[in-house]
């Protein structure tokens, strides 16, 4: 993208590889030092530090971690690293209305595995 939409001629062949090859280099830098990337943790850290928690969390967090990868993902992005639908969007690259009916189902299929309405989402 960059290469595209830059202006400028290069002076030579070596000039454009190393220019590719510096703009690579920042640009994967820039990810890892990324908000999204520095602000996650994985599942199955989640799943050792959670030895801590009271037999309540414990139950709705084993239940989360049995869901599908595909609600999991979206459940634990939500809840636990709290962030919003649109933020979950631009991690994924799902639609935005992928991203709530995911949402949905997983919280009706949490309802079922913790045996009705008695926790609150």
């Amino acid at each position: 993208m960059k290469y595209a939409l830059r202006s400028a001629a290069f002076e030579s062949d070596e000039h454009e590889r190393a220019w590719f090859i510096r703009v690579t280099i920042n640009a994967c830098k820039d990810l890892l030092k990324s908000f999204f990337r520095t602000r996650t943790t994985s599942l199955d850290e989640v799943s050792e530090l959670s030895t801590d928690l009271t037999t309540d969390l414990r139950e709705v967090l084993d239940a989360v971690l049995g869901l599908p990868e595909k609600y999991r993902e979206v459940v634990y992005l939500h809840y636990y690293e709290q962030y919003t639908a649109p933020e979950i969007v631009h991690i994924t690259g799902k639609n935005t209305n992928t991203v709530y009916t995911l949402l949905n189902r997983a919280r009706q299929m949490l309802r079922e595995k913790l045996g009705g309405d008695g926790y609150e989402w």
